[in-house]
């Protein structure tokens, strides 16, 4: 199963949706890592680090950032951009899809919208 790393901007209520409905998600929040106040750069170089996807709602930097990791030949496990004005409940699902179907390394230098 993928092991994701939730941005600090990313919905709180997305990820506790997430746990009850799979307790065993390996999800983690920037918050709780160190990462907190890090600039994106620090943030994806974190993320690769622990080989984690990045879950995020941020569209406007974040993707900036990761094609320039990958450009640079630097490990990029992967992002998942969030959109903020989709239902929270859709989102859960899409995200439980995501883990189910894909495997470690799939996402390896992508990004990937949702909702799907």
């Amino acid at each position: 199963m993928l092991k994701l790393l939730a941005d600090e901007n990313f919905d709180n209520t997305i990820i506790r949706g997430l746990l009850r409905r799979n307790p065993r998600i390996d999800i983690v929040r920037v918050q709780d890592v160190e990462l907190s106040g890090q600039d994106d750069p620090a943030v994806l170089a974190g993320a690769a680090k622990e080989n984690r996807v990045l879950v995020t709602h941020d569209v406007a930097t974040i993707t900036k950032y990761a094609y320039e990791r990958v450009a640079k030949g630097y490990p990029m496990p992967g992002v998942i951009e969030v959109r903020t004005d989709v239902p929270i409940g859709q989102i859960i699902e899409d995200i439980l899809l995501i883990l189910e179907c894909i495997s470690t390394g799939e996402l390896e230098g992508q990004i990937l919208y949702l909702p799907l």
